[in-house]
């Protein structure tokens, strides 16, 4: 680490940038040796992403607060845990591509990153607002191992309720909460793709300081928006002063540098403004001068040039001559000299997009202005869009509607609280959507309000998007509406509501159940290793332990257990097509076409293991009991030489 400050001097604006696009929240600003502030790297911090162990250092200009290393760390920490699978809880389980994940999303997010790291296109989370009442604290002790903690910390309740309530009473009230959420946006951003966004909702309870952990993990120049959503049109009469009527979403950018941000189709209103038009269609004039902000001459000179105007045509020139009489400058209606929005260069790419028309002015009557043509449509014909607003007032984002949605599902909107509306998230994906069939992530999922907009939005579109909702299974309070109806969980309820959803899409839209529509999921739950604890102390060892020992996979492990957590540790997918099938008297799972093939048979047959190999997998993987002696292991890898040396092989 002291050769790491004895190289501070020597890094170049590549390195830096470099290690931002790795690890932004290592930007700081320090002053040099004439004072001037400048660009550098927090070498304290990035100490915390190198290394596993918590480092003390100079404070420095930062978003801080106490347990920010801590949860840095935690990020970064292995777990021993897989997911197992449940067919009889999914529906398609063979066909869906998928993912309804029940777990702690801090241990689903590190279980993920192999198999999605920069695969997910976007993210969606709503998260606990942290308004005194929510449930969500977890550990940040790591001297203890987690059982031990939960234990003494009394962080599982009688009922094995993992969450604790975190009382605005509590001296660590918004430290709790930015530790919680720091880990998981660093997880998070990891499986993002180049050109992928994350939207986060959230009210004013914790907005400053999500934009600042936001800032930290993304980069500030990675912001998008802030935009603000009437949730609540009559107003919260929760309010202490003001009755709030809105909510917020934060939108940021893996790199901004990589995104494409898209327009909504255009509303019935603004379709109106487009009353003129030519041989190119519908258009509507909007003015060539500079409204707003930097409006003045001085504020970009070069913007600033007379355009000469034909009274016969409007048509418009750079050169004053007999067709072009009329000099137009940009000026305010009360005289101060403004500017033009484009430079001379664009006026002459796009000279034909513009006409100059008389308008009203009262001290100059014969006044003449300059607009360009804006076309309801493209070049194709179609429609053009219109740019997101950063406030939403549209009816659909009111919060009574989502509550619609609940009870036209279940038959009583009070199966969930403060669920999210669907327009919503199907409006913001409309916003990054390329065409092209992409994964979306929730890992806050709630009641699932963001599975039932993807389900709904391919059927609209004829898309094939994909989602992993990821829910902690959380218990319903046994006063509640869910609980009463059998629902002893949230994650039970999300499942619920994609079921019903997906029937409900598929009627809604008139498709056939068999359609490609895929409204299916398969259920995957967080849970201990598939792998028993067999590390002991010598003297420990008695022949009861050395028993236990002749197997290392846990008694109650299945097969596709064992098949999925190998695709976890592989950093495969989970919702690709596999097969089983007898070879001999074997029983042999190949995933995806042969991505890999898995025998978890005892004293698997060497003509087995020939037939394995004829298939090429590019991984095959075996338990160790699969073989009778280690003669027996080896003769397995020179058997994968001779017929398949491409094939990585495993044993577990």
């Amino acid at each position: 680490m002291e050769k790491m400050k004895q190289q501070t001097t020597d890094i170049t604006s590549d390195n830096i940038s470099a290690i931002l696009a790795l690890f932004p929240d290592c930007l700081t600003e320090v002053k040099d040796e004439n004072g001037n502030v400048k660009r550098a790297i927090n070498f304290d911090t990035l100490r915390q992403h190198l290394q596993d162990v918590i480092v003390e250092g100079q404070e420095h200009y930062e978003f801080t607060w106490p347990g920010k290393r801590a949860s840095v760390l935690e990020a970064a920490q292995s777990i021993r845990k897989t997911l197992r699978p449940c067919p009889d809880e999914s529906v398609n389980w063979d066909t869906t591509q998928n993912l309804y994940i029940e777990g702690d999303n801090l241990d689903v997010l590190k279980l993920l990153r192999n198999g999605y790291m920069g695969k997910v296109k976007m993210i969606y989370i709503d998260p606990p607002y942290n308004t005194g009442s929510d449930s969500f604290v977890y550990p940040d002790d790591y001297s203890q191992d987690a059982e031990s903690y939960e234990k003494s910390a009394g962080y599982r309740d009688d009922e094995g309720r993992k969450f604790k309530t975190n009382s605005d009473s509590n001296g660590r009230y918004h430290s709790n909460w930015c530790s919680m959420m720091y880990s998981r946006l660093m997880l998070a951003r990891t499986l993002l793709s180049d050109d992928g966004v994350i939207f986060i909702s959230i009210d004013d309870n914790e907005v400053t300081n999500l934009c600042k952990l936001c800032n930290d993990v993304f980069g500030e120049s990675n912001r998008i928006a802030l935009m603000t959503i009437q949730s609540n049109p009559r107003g919260s009469q929760n309010s202490n002063f003001v009755s709030s009527v809105h909510e917020y979403i934060l939108m940021y950018a893996k790199s901004v540098d990589s995104i494409s941000v898209y327009g909504i189709e255009k509303s019935d209103d603004i379709v109106s403004e487009y009353k003129e038009s030519d041989s190119n269609g519908l258009y509507r004039l909007i003015g060539l001068r500079k409204r707003g902000g930097a409006w003045r001459k001085e504020d970009r000179p070069n913007m600033f040039y007379p355009i000469y105007v034909s009274t016969k045509t409007g048509e418009v020139s750079l050169e004053q001559s007999e067709d072009f009489p009329i000099e137009v400058i940009p000026k305010r209606p009360t005289g101060e000299l403004g500017r033009w929005c484009w430079g001379k260069a664009k006026f002459l790419a796009e000279r034909n997009m513009l006409v100059g028309k008389r308008v009203n002015r009262s001290n100059e009557p014969e006044a003449y202005d300059i607009f360009r043509k804006d076309y309801l449509c493209d070049e194709s014909g179609k429609a053009k869009t219109s740019k997101v607003k950063t406030i939403w007032t549209d009816k659909e984002t009111n919060y009574q509607n989502a509550k619609n949605e609940i009870r036209a599902l279940f038959g009583n909107s009070e199966m969930f609280d403060y669920p999210k509306p669907t327009y919503i998230i199907e409006k913001l994906y409309s916003m990054i959507d390329d065409g092209e069939d992409n994964l979306i992530l929730d890992f806050f999922s709630g009641s699932a309000s963001a599975a039932q907009a993807i389900m709904h939005y391919n059927s609209i579109h004829s898309s094939h998007n994909r989602f992993i909702m990821v829910q902690y299974p959380e218990k319903c309070d046994e006063k509640s509406e869910a609980y009463k109806a059998g629902y002893s969980t949230i994650a039970e309820i999300g499942k619920e509501r994609i079921r019903r959803a997906g029937k409900k899409i598929k009627e809604d839209a008139g498709l056939a159940a068999t359609s490609d529509l895929d409204t299916g999921f398969r259920v995957l739950k967080c849970d201990s290793s598939n792998m028993k604890d067999v590390y002991y102390a010598a003297g420990e060892y008695s022949q009861g332990l050395l028993t236990n020992a002749e197997s290392n996979i846990k008694e109650d492990r299945t097969d596709i257990d064992l098949l999925f957590g190998c695709l976890i540790d592989w950093g495969l997918t989970l919702s690709m097509p596999y097969t089983s099938e007898k070879i001999g008297d074997c029983t042999v799972h190949t995933y995806n076409d042969g991505d890999l093939i898995a025998c978890f048979d005892d004293n698997i047959p060497d003509d087995v293991i020939k037939e394995i190999a004829k298939r090429q997998p590019l991984r095959a993987v075996f338990r160790d009991r699969s073989f009778r002696n280690s003669p027996s292991k080896i003769n397995v890898g020179e058997i994968f030489k001779l017929i398949a040396p491409n094939t990585s092989v495993k044993v577990i």
